[in-house]
């Protein structure tokens, strides 16, 4: 099984997560992701789902000059997200320990 396709369920939770914290921008995403132990999360996986979260109106962002120069977009959770977020952890709970009881089972069928 390619593990793009599991993680492509689990990130956009794991960005809100981390947005809901603070305001942030892309890079500090990606090393939040990464000190997790995520690998292999570059720009061109992180921001199409951020585009597809601001899209669905679950972030929003704005843009500031950085202290390091460039503008940056920063991100913070809206209302809808902080609803989604409390969502998918939930259903993020239910199939874990489904999928666990499954694939960690001692039982023989």
């Amino acid at each position: 099984m390619d593990n793009s396709q599991l993680l492509k369920g689990i990130l956009e939770g794991c960005v809100l997560a981390i947005i809901a914290r603070c305001e942030t921008y892309g890079y500090e995403i990606i090393g939040e992701l990464e000190n997790a132990g995520f690998e292999d999360i570059g720009e061109g996986t992180l921001y199409p789902v951020l585009t597809r979260l601001d899209k669905n109106k679950l972030i929003q962002c704005r843009r500031a000059k950085s202290p390091l120069g460039p503008v940056r977009k920063y991100y913070t959770i809206t209302e809808e997200g902080k609803r989604n977020l409390d969502d998918f952890r939930k259903r993020y709970r239910r199939i874990s320990a489904s999928a666990s009881s499954v694939l960690f089972s001692e039982k023989e069928i």
